[in-house]
């Protein structure tokens, strides 16, 4: 059965990540259809920015999506400000890129807990209050690396292969609740996540804006971008092995880390791992943490 249309307009969306690329545009694209939007981001001044540049009720807040005290607060913020939360678009990510061997520890768990806890956090905490007041949608920024498996950014594959089993799950155990569950899987977008990876020609971040926008007023299970990969996607995760990295190199999964260039990772990097997540205490100002990006596959 088709799923019934639903109008944007009025409804409160929170958007996490979302002072900068793939949550920006999200948000420009959903306040312009007449959204109460909530940017969410660790840059509490970036996010007050990009905010104000959407007009109407849009709102700027800092949020930490490794601290799930962050997350909460961040949820009592927009409900108070804007509503009951109807949407939640969980779209922070970072990436590090680099042999697996190489990768410093404080980098992995920085990643773990921004790709995956992120996620997780802003589930837990959303779901709740949708239930509260009859339901909502969750659309949960994840990656072709969920279903391709790329050399050079493993800890971010890892990260995207937990974000759609999770969101599967959850989606089965509420299947008999007015909760809708999307994930959306980008190809590789330009965004700084990305920058100085062989990536070919990239996608645009308006681009995964109209899928996420789409899923709004239409809920799906998933969404790919681009469309037509989505069939070897689903390919991959039955062949073997062996077929596996034939499928990978005949598409260049391997060019993307392989072909990277450090010098133009390198500030985006020191950023977005610099300092181990910790909680963050009532009142406190900041966690010593870097600005979350928004979720783009590698």
């Amino acid at each position: 059965m088709a799923k019934i249309e639903r109008p944007v307009r009025d409804r409160v969306i929170a958007i996490t990540g979302a002072a900068r690329g793939i949550g920006r545009s999200t948000a420009e694209r959903l306040a312009a259809e007449g959204a109460r939007v909530a940017v969410g981001d660790l840059d509490a001044d970036l996010a007050g920015t990009t905010a104000a540049t959407l007009g109407g009720t849009a709102v700027g807040l800092r949020l930490d999506v490794s601290d799930p005290a962050s997350f909460g607060r961040f949820l009592d913020d927009v409900e108070s400000s804007l509503g009951p939360l109807d949407v939640l678009v969980n779209n922070a990510g970072i990436m590090v890129v680099g042999p697996f061997v190489d990768e410093d520890d404080a980098a992995t768990a920085r990643e773990l807990a921004v790709n995956v806890l992120g996620v997780v956090y802003g589930m837990r905490q959303a779901i709740p209050r949708m239930l509260r007041h009859g339901g909502g949608h969750i659309v949960n920024v994840a990656s072709l690396a969920s279903w391709f498996n790329t050399p050079g950014e493993a800890t971010y594959t890892a990260t995207k292969h937990a974000v759609r089993g999770l969101t599967e799950s959850v989606r089965f155990e509420l299947r008999y609740q007015p909760i809708e569950l999307t994930s959306i899987y980008p190809g590789v977008v330009d965004t700084e996540l990305a920058a100085g990876t062989g990536s070919g020609k990239l996608l645009q971040p308006g681009q995964i804006a109209e899928a996420i926008a789409g899923v709004v007023h239409r809920p799906r299970a998933e969404v790919f971008v681009p469309g037509p990969v989505g069939p070897l996607a689903r390919l991959n995760t039955a062949l073997r092995p062996r077929a596996r990295l034939a499928l990978g190199r005949l598409l260049k999964v391997d060019r993307v880390a392989g072909d990277v260039k450090p010098e133009a990772r390198s500030a985006y990097e020191i950023r977005a791992t610099a300092g181990p997540a910790r909680p963050v205490e009532a009142g406190d100002g900041g966690t010593g943490g870097a600005a979350k990006q928004d979720s783009s596959p590698g």
